[in-house]
């Protein structure tokens, strides 16, 4: 590629014969031959790796797969860390750094000599942020994500990473199981490297990925220790150093049609609540139009066809077994944009053309679903304005419509302080509410909307009631949650203002949630309303605090939406 050097953004650090020049190849060559800058195109690979991320704790291995394809396809290959983020491990929530993760990722790219980037994520916020970041800058990328575990298993069964903890959480605190149980089942879960098993959060981004044309067909499912994932990583380094020579932009990919596909393919799997904050805030950064209609709309009337846990029983390792997310884009075909562009330099139809379905269980045809109407469905209100939204795959569907009386915790301390209270005056008709856990409140929006049932209702063999907050849930968990409302309680969102005993109404059907009190007695209570104390007044929380949009405009800082470039003018010599 020697003759097309001056086309290439390198070029400008390493191909100039003067004091610049001469600095940035001879500080980058440090055991490099010259040939290496001879004008082949720089891959960028963006790292998430850290030993604090142990979804991610595989990626220096994936990384030299990587650039074992991008030389062999005549690439320089060049590794750089970002802010990597643990959602398993980090307090108070990773959803509290990814806006920062994905500014890290996007100046490293446009600041560095890189015409072309491969992003290894895992981790639920490293895909989303990775991508915001990268679209920012909008060069030639591809997506290796790294991949889920394998099959956790306990007592001959296969147990799920998160639907499970959930389910054994409450078992031990109502007594079911005992300590030693809890114990053994928390070692049998993670048996390998790799993301959550489960279609929670992790998988569902890597799908997302895929359904959007960013990684190869088949690359959200691959378990992390199978050796095809290093096939995959070894290709996308051949097929990146194409990409530049073709000039193939995210900006041309992540289009419109793009994004609607993947919000389809995401009702099909039975994908995370989580998937709407990410793609919302993916969309602003190259523009495209999208709310928080368009999930309900284009959606909520699809079929759930993934039979994977929280909303089914089977796990990553078995979806990919029967055929990945090809199968679910095949069978969805009439319902797509098969003629999308994706990183392969085919359409979306071509990548999964000859598609053959090895397990029905796993994956159902489009004719013989496993629930009829599946997709996240979106809920207005006098209790959220702006929107809040319930997944009705992993609800219960006797309490999908409900009403009942309002037990409401002002924040996540008064809910553990009170929760498992005798005093606590509830029944599996109530309504738990949680305020101030959203984006301003938390501050980060938390994934605390599943809350916890009250001990005395879990002894009596209650498994699901109606929660409302303000704030998120993991994509592994279940349960009748409404997550999402905006505006927040910390802004002074209606949310703030319910009392203990007020009914509210949910009806899913209608797309209602409603707070039974009259429009005078909500201004006086407004009238009333102070907010919280600021968590913190400094540093980066006081930045996110300041400039952080509300969970129907994805979460993203109102600064970084819309498009930017990867010029940079100024030299730094």
């Amino acid at each position: 590629m020697a003759e097309d050097k001056d086309k290439l953004r390198s070029a400008d650090w390493f191909g100039r014969d003067d004091k610049s020049g001469f600095i940035h190849r001879s500080w980058m060559k440090r055991g490099l031959p010259d040939h290496e800058f001879d004008g082949r195109p720089v891959i960028g690979i963006c790292n998430t790796w850290s030993e604090l991320t142990p979804c991610n704790i595989h990626f220096r291995d994936l990384a030299e797969n990587v650039k074992r394809g991008v030389h062999e396809a005549g690439g320089l290959p060049v590794e750089f860390p970002v802010t990597s983020l643990g959602e398993t491990i980090m307090r108070p929530t990773t959803m509290l750094f990814r806006n920062l993760a994905s500014m890290d990722v996007e100046e490293c790219i446009r600041a560095n000599p890189v015409d072309g980037v491969v992003l290894l994520t895992g981790c639920d916020k490293t895909t989303p942020s990775c991508l915001m970041g990268a679209a920012s800058v909008d060069l030639p990328t591809i997506v290796v994500s790294g991949g889920p575990m394998l099959n956790g298993r306990y007592r001959g069964e296969n147990i799920g990473s998160g639907t499970d903890v959930w389910k054994y959480s409450e078992d031990f605190r109502a007594g079911k199981m005992s300590r030693e149980e809890f114990q053994l089942a928390e070692t049998a879960m993670t048996r390998s490297d790799g993301h959550c098993m489960t279609m929670g959060t992790a998988s569902s981004m890597a799908s997302m990925v895929e359904a959007l044309g960013m990684t190869f067909p088949g690359g959200a499912a691959i378990p992390a220790p199978d050796s095809r994932r290093k096939v995959l990583a070894h290709m996308a380094g051949i097929r990146i150093v194409e990409m530049v020579g073709e000039d193939l932009k995210m900006s041309k990919i992540l289009v419109r049609e793009a994004f609607e596909n993947s919000i389809k393919v995401n009702a099909a799997i039975g994908g995370s609540t989580n998937f709407i904050v990410h793609l919302l805030a993916i969309a602003g950064r190259v523009g495209v139009e999208l709310d928080l209609d368009d999930f309900d709309r284009l959606g909520s009337h699809l079929p759930l066809l993934v039979n994977l846990m929280p909303s089914g029983k089977y796990l990553m390792e078995d979806f990919y077994y029967a055929g990945g997310l090809p199968v679910v884009i095949q069978e969805l075909a009439d319902q797509l944009h098969m003629d999308a562009l994706t990183v392969t330099g085919k359409t979306l139809g071509e990548n999964v053309a000859g598609t053959v379905c090895h397990d029905r269980d796993v994956i159902a045809p489009l004719d013989q679903p496993l629930i009829a109407e599946a997709g996240l469905a979106v809920l207005r209100g006098n209790l959220c304005e702006g929107g809040a939204i319930i997944k009705p795959s992993a609800a219960s569907p006797e309490l999908m419509q409900h009403r009942g009386q309002a037990v409401v915790f002002a924040t996540i301390e008064d809910y553990h302080e009170r929760i498992d209270s005798d005093d606590l005056d509830v029944d599996e008709n109530s309504v738990l509410v949680l305020q101030n856990v959203g984006p301003v409140g938390y501050p980060g929006m938390a994934e605390v909307g599943n809350m916890g049932l009250p001990k005395k209702l879990l002894e009596r063999g209650v498994r699901d009631i109606v929660r409302i907050s303000d704030g998120r849930m993991s994509g592994t968990a279940y349960g009748t949650v409404v997550l999402h409302a905006a505006p927040e309680a910390a802004v002074g969102g209606n949310l703030a203002l319910v009392r203990d005993g007020d009914i509210i109404e949910l009806d899913v059907a209608r797309r209602r949630l409603h707070l039974e009190v009259s429009d005078e007695e909500l201004a006086k209570r407004r009238a009333e309303w102070k907010p919280l104390e600021p968590h913190d007044t400094r540093g980066y929380v006081s930045l996110y605090v300041d400039h952080v949009m509300q969970a129907d405009r994805g979460v993203d800082f109102d600064f970084l939406v819309g498009k930017s470039s990867s010029v940079v003018t100024r030299e730094a010599h």
